[in-house]
C-alpha cells in the first residue's frame, strides 16, 4: 500500500440560525497517516497522539476505523490490514467537529487505499449518513462555509463566501459537552413564530456574507431553535455574550453543540474579543483558551508519502 496522510479541518456548525444545515471549516486540523502493518499477523494497529490522544480508542470501535469499515461495507470489499497513526489538534466533545474529522478522514482514507472507486459526492453522502446531519461533515470534506439543503434522499451543498474581514474567534473551555446532551435539551416541537424567525435570520445571514454587512451579521446570528435551550449547559453564557459585544464582536453564538463559543469580529477587534472571553470565563472559575482562526478553504486533503 502507498502510504499517505489525510488531513481534515475542524468545523463550526449552526452559526446562529443555521441549525443542522450550516457549517464552516476552520484552520485547525486532525491528521491520519495510513500504512500497512509491518507484522503480517496484525490486521489493525492504531496509534493516537496529540490533543486528547489518550482518550482515543485503539480498537475497532474507533470512529475513524468505523468509517473505514463502513466504506468497505458499502463498496462490497474486505478491509485490508491497516496501521493508522492519528495526530490530533482538535479537542474532543467541544463543538468543533472532531467526530466529523474522524468520519471524513476514515472515508477518504479507505477510498484512497481502495484505489479511489468513489467520487467526492459519494463520499459526502456516506459521511452524512454516518453523522446523521451535514453541517459538520460537509465543510470538513469540502472546506469553506457550506449550506446544506435536503433534496429527496440526497443533499444539495451550496458554498457561501465568508468575507475575510469577519474573523472567527473561538473560545474553548476546559470541559466537554456531548452532542447527545446538547440535543436532549431541545424541544420536540416549535412555535410557528420560531420557524419564521430562523428562516428570516438565516436569509439575512447569507446576505450579510454576500454584501459584507457587519450590522446585518450582528442581527442575523440570532436564533430561536437551539441556542436558547443550550445556553443553560454553558456556565456564564450571558456574561460571555455581553462581554463579547462590549469588546466589539458582531455577535456570539454556540459552536456546534458547544461548549465552545464562536464570536465573529473584524480584524481589529478580534484579538480583544478573544482575550475578553478567556478572562470572562476565568472570572467564572473556568479555564479556557481562545483562537482567532481563518476559514479553511481547501477542506480535507490527502498527501502521499511514498
Amino acid at each position: 500500500m502507498v502510504s499517505f496522510t489525510v488531513s481534515v479541518p475542524a468545523t463550526t456548525a449552526n452559526i446562529g440560525p443555521g441549525f443542522d444545515c450550516l457549517g464552516a471549516a476552520l484552520g485547525l486540523y486532525n491528521h491520519v497517516t495510513v500504512t500497512s502493518p509491518t507484522d503480517p499477523e496484525v490486521d489493525l494497529l492504531i496509534e493516537a497522539r496529540g490533543r486528547d490522544g489518550e482518550k482515543i480508542s485503539t480498537d475497532k470501535d474507533n470512529l475513524l476505523y468505523q468509517a473505514i469499515a463502513y466504506f468497505y461495507q458499502q463498496t462490497g470489499q474486505a478491509v485490508p490490514p491497516l496501521k493508522l497513526e492519528i495526530d490530533l489538534e482538535i479537542p474532543l466533545a467541544r463543538g468543533l467537529g472532531s467526530s466529523a474529522t474522524a468520519i471524513v478522514g476514515g472515508l477518504l482514507a479507505a477510498n484512497q487505499a481502495a484505489g479511489n472507486p468513489c467520487t467526492e459526492e459519494e463520499i459526502l453522502q456516506m459521511a452524512i449518513a454516518m453523522e446523521g446531519h451535514p453541517d459538520n461533515v460537509a465543510p470538513a470534506l469540502l472546506g469553506g462555509c457550506q449550506l446544506a439543503v435536503k433534496n429527496g434522499d440526497h443533499w444539495q451543498l451550496v458554498a457561501l463566501d465568508w468575507p475575510s474581514q469577519f474573523v472567527p474567534v473561538l473560545a474553548i473551555p476546559n470541559f466537554e459537552l456531548s452532542t447527545e446532551a446538547a440535543r436532549a435539551v431541545l424541544p420536540h416541537q416549535y412555535d410557528r413564530s420560531a420557524a419564521i424567525f430562523n428562516a428570516s435570520h438565516l436569509a439575512l445571514l447569507v446576505q450579510a456574507f454576500n454584501q459584507n454587512r457587519g450590522d446585518w451579521l450582528a442581527l442575523a446570528l440570532q436564533d430561536q431553535i437551539h441556542q436558547p435551550y443550550r445556553q443553560s449547559l454553558i456556565p456564564a453564557y450571558d456574561q460571555l455574550h455581553q462581554a463579547a459585544l462590549a469588546a466589539g464582536a458582531y455577535n456570539l453564538v454556540i459552536s456546534g453543540a458547544g461548549p465552545t463559543l464562536l464570536a465573529i469580529a473584524d480584524e481589529v477587534r478580534a484579538p480583544q474579543v478573544a482575550s475578553t472571553l478567556v478572562e470572562t470565563w476565568q472570572n467564572a472559575g473556568i479555564e479556557a483558551e481562545s483562537h482567532c482562526l481563518p476559514i479553511d478553504t481547501k477542506g480535507a486533503t490527502i498527501t502521499k508519502l511514498r
